[in-house]
């Protein structure tokens, strides 16, 4: 397959000297100098029965190789992948981190609503999803943000759509994948783990410049996910596009694996949380969005979005950069997003919704974009 597509800021953004030093990993991996963190999972070696092992000794043993793989990824980094030998460990802390989310997926816990059900066996939470995997589409995205395009602006980002979603936003775009009228399968295609790696491997080799799993929210199938890097073999950049309302646990099997995180941080306050994307689950929205992309930015380079709602600048636009700017301010990049519409529920019951029935106007915008420069917030490469 010829690319023929090109976008010329993709080229031009990396000669910000901030952009290559807060995507230096990613950027790397993107241009085959070095492995991708999945790959060099599959290089560090199990030797217990993952089958007859407690949850308690996996759990135990993910975070002593957590340890070690953050060693092994700082030293590929200092190399140069031509001259590297991946030699493939017959049972891998990849296997250990697939065994542990099959583990979960029993009594469900991937993400804050902490359903419980037993998934495995057919059950559904939240999501509407028993083990099942769907797909809508996958393509070559060239509306991403410039660093995620591809080498030389050509060869998009790797998308993969899966259905439905951990949250039920009033004014989603893309409601008819992530909460269909019908069932979530009816919106897409099933695939099991061997389909995904062999989508995101002619992705990649058609010239993609990472693979991006999102939806919906990608959460639901972290098991499939998780799976199919074990048949992925060729080199390329693991990219997370999330709500981030992920558990913990789910958190501790990502960041061994994500080169890239693309994080959604929609609200600072709960109240708004709860009224425009029925966020209900066991733990407060700001809580637990806080503390993963805290862990985020330790553990993979990063993209934050924020998409800016009408008459939503106090409660939300400001408090998010500057708890931003505070926290995790010198190591990500903020994606200030100004193309919100009125959507799905909103056009709907506008009455209900009548904060948000509207676009942001443009003095909205800039006082995003002028408090986001106040405090230091490197911005304008990716919005």
């Amino acid at each position: 397959m010829s690319i023929l597509l090109f976008r010329p800021d993709a080229v031009m953004v990396w000669n910000n000297e901030e952009v290559k030093k807060r995507l230096r990993w990613y950027r790397s991996v993107m241009l085959n100098k070095t492995p991708a963190k999945f790959m060099i999972l599959k290089t560090i070696p199990v030797d217990i029965d993952l089958r007859r092992a407690s949850e308690e000794e996996l759990w135990r043993l993910n975070d002593e190789l957590h340890r070690e793989s953050l060693k092994l990824f700082d030293e590929y980094f200092e190399k140069n992948l031509k001259d590297i030998e991946l030699k493939l460990a017959e049972t891998s802390f990849l296997d250990l981190k697939i065994e542990l989310a099959y583990r979960m997926i029993k009594r469900c816990y991937f993400c804050e609503w902490r359903c419980g059900v037993d998934r495995l066996n057919g059950e559904r939470g939240v999501c509407k999803l028993d083990s099942k995997a769907y797909i809508s589409s996958f393509f070559h995205h060239y509306g991403e943000e410039a660093p995620l395009i591809g080498t030389e602006g050509k060869g998009g980002s790797g998308t993969i759509f899966f259905t439905s979603c951990t949250f039920h936003c009033v004014f989603c775009q893309n409601w008819d994948i992530s909460q269909p009228r019908g069932g979530v399968q009816e919106a897409g295609v099933e695939s099991d783990a061997r389909k995904l790696a062999a989508i995101a491997k002619r992705l990649r080799l058609d010239g993609a410049g990472n693979i991006n799993y999102v939806g919906g929210e990608p959460t639901p199938n972290l098991h499939i996910i998780l799976e199919s890097l074990k048949y992925l073999d060729v080199n390329v950049p693991i990219l997370w596009n999330s709500n981030m309302y992920m558990s913990e646990d789910t958190m501790k099997l990502l960041v061994d694996v994500i080169d890239i995180w693309l994080p959604d941080f929609k609200y600072w306050s709960n109240e708004c949380a709860r009224r425009l994307s029925k966020v209900g689950g066991k733990k407060s929205y700001r809580e637990v969005v806080t503390r993963n992309h805290l862990l985020a930015s330790e553990n993979g380079d990063m993209i934050i979005r924020h998409l800016v709602l009408p008459n939503h600048i106090e409660c939300d636009t400001k408090p998010i950069l500057k708890w931003i700017a505070d926290n995790i301010g010198d190591k990500v990049l903020v994606n200030i997003m100004e193309q919100y519409r009125p959507e799905y529920q909103v056009v709907l019951k506008p009455n209900l919704y009548q904060d948000i029935s509207r676009r942001p106007r443009g003095e909205e915008i800039l006082e995003a974009y002028n408090y986001a420069k106040q405090l230091g917030i490197i911005y304008e490469p990716v919005s």
